[in-house]
């Protein structure tokens, strides 16, 4: 009887998880058209920022934690392999990737430290870090990003959550993406379309407009 009730309620179910999936779609697209007119400028700005870097011979470092890992490595290899088209490789660097750098830095030192030890050994005045962080409250990331206004090097925060300290690390120069939200995979499913709006940016100012 209870295996009976069990098998006959799948449709249930079924309709049920088919209704959540649905209202995460919904919720996801209502997002990301409410952001469009409150992010469009200042991803216009970090493109102009991240294009004059490159074209003077600098280059963009990325980093963060857990998905925001990933998404600097996403972007660096958007920057060196390509986009949705042939040009030459650009450089980006994710801090998130050397696994001997990171955790041997976390065990003389800090974790705190992981990212901006690395910047400090290879960044120069004139490139750039892509500072990612959901929370905007990273304690890597803005040690990163500390490290970053002493070397002359610029930052672009992309946030939530009103950005935490992280906002209040930046200077008038630098850029802040703040996702107007506070749940952490809505702000991650933005933050993926600013990483493609940078990167197709970034390749129409450095090599024409891709009709």
């Amino acid at each position: 009887m209870e295996r009976a009730k069990r098998v006959g309620g799948h449709a249930d179910e079924d309709a049920a998880l088919e209704a959540r999936v649905a209202l995460h779609f919904g919720d996801s697209a209502k997002l990301k058209q409410d952001a469009a007119p409150v992010l469009a400028a200042p991803i216009a700005r970090a493109i102009e920022l991240m294009s004059a870097s490159l074209k003077a011979g600098g280059r963009i470092f990325a980093c963060g934690n857990g998905g925001s890992a990933a998404d600097a490595q996403h972007f660096a290899a958007e920057l060196v392999n390509r986009f949705e088209r042939e040009r030459p490789p650009l450089a980006g660097i994710a801090l998130t990737t050397d696994s001997s750098a990171l955790t041997s830095i976390a065990n003389d030192y800090s974790y705190e430290q992981v990212f901006a030890k690395q910047l400090r050994a290879l960044g120069r005045k004139g490139d750039v870090l892509l500072a990612i962080s959901t929370s905007g409250g990273s304690g890597s990331v803005v040690a990163a990003m500390v490290a970053a206004r002493e070397m002359g090097v610029a930052v672009v925060a992309l946030t939530g959550r009103g950005g935490g300290k992280m906002a209040e690390r930046l200077a008038n120069s630098d850029v802040h993406i703040c996702v107007p939200h506070e749940r952490t995979m809505r702000i991650q499913e933005v933050h993926l379309l600013v990483l493609h709006c940078l990167c197709d940016g970034i390749d129409t100012l450095l090599f024409g407009d891709k009709k």
